[in-house]
């Protein structure tokens, strides 16, 4: 059925007057349909995860491994595996970067609450696969500036932790086609890093309140399904470099980047990510071509 547009009071225009405001209506349904469907989202009354939403996961959980990189880099990290595995099955495998309050060399502090919620006993249930939680003994994303950044520049260990994904890749049940990338803050930067550096290897990330690359890395993104997610009053990552990066892909043509900004939340994750079926579903669909 045809579209019909009602502009008010155009029936006693001059009939030039009538064209043009019915093609100026076509534009405004056009722009009103582009914008809809953008991806972007905004939303209210946001509050901060508690970590004690996460009592019925343990760190425990999290099989503890070493592995050595082509570079002599040594990286501790942890392991998730599915919950009754069934043999000759693949499963997805995330990899989960931790925040700069996850630097060390203890293998235990990256297990923060995005990756922790990995083991709540609902969330391992409903989304089996390995989560792969490296631990960083530097950053693994550095800043323009320490104030205000803008930009973010990968650091020599991320380039370990892209080999020790290949290494449990061919270790483990891993379905190719599906290995992701996910993280908060300094990880959520690295999580943008990371598939610019190496899109053929992940199918989808989701970077939360990170510092996204400069507009260079807008054309390895191009095809790269991915929800950012981010405060709207974030002091220390300042939602503007997300919004930069975002909007460079798009010029581009990229078309698989989506943006949900919560209004009024700082520096911390929202509570709706956890149980978050909403974007661990969504990453659980994407699948590398």
């Amino acid at each position: 059925m045809p579209l019909r547009v009602r502009v008010p009071g155009y029936a006693m225009a001059p009939r030039h007057l009538v064209d043009r405001m019915k093609l100026l209506a076509a534009f405004l349904l056009l722009l009103a349909s582009f914008t809809s469907h953008a991806g972007d989202e905004v939303i209210h009354d946001a509050s901060p995860l508690m970590r004690d939403t996460l009592a019925a996961a343990s760190a425990d959980a999290f099989e503890r491994g070493e592995f050595v990189a082509s570079d002599g880099t040594r990286i501790r990290y942890r392991l998730l595996v599915p919950q009754d595995a069934r043999r000759g099955k693949r499963y997805p495998l995330v990899l989960q970067l931790h925040s700069s309050g996850g630097i060390g060399s203890d293998n235990e502090a990256q297990i923060e609450r995005m990756p922790l919620s990995w083991a709540m006993p609902d969330v391992r249930r409903r989304y089996p696969a390995y989560v792969l939680v490296p631990q960083f003994e530097q950053r693994s994303a550095n800043y323009d500036s320490p104030e205000h950044p803008q930009s973010a520049v990968a650091s020599p260990a991320l380039a370990a932790a892209i080999e020790l994904v290949e290494h449990v890749a061919s270790q483990r049940q891993v379905d190719r086609q599906r290995i992701y990338a996910a993280g908060f803050s300094m990880g959520g930067s690295a999580t943008w890093l990371v598939a610019a550096a190496r899109p053929d290897l992940f199918a989808a990330i989701v970077p939360v309140s990170g510092i996204a690359p400069a507009d260079d890395a807008a054309r390895s993104l191009l095809g790269m399904p991915a929800w950012v997610i981010h405060g709207n009053a974030d002091p220390e990552n300042p939602i503007d470099a997300d919004r930069r990066l975002v909007a460079a892909i798009r010029a581009l043509g990229g078309s698989k980047v989506r943006l949900r900004e919560y209004d009024g939340l700082d520096h911390r994750m929202p509570a709706d990510s956890y149980p978050g079926d909403w974007w661990r579903q969504w990453l659980f669909d994407q699948r590398r071509r």
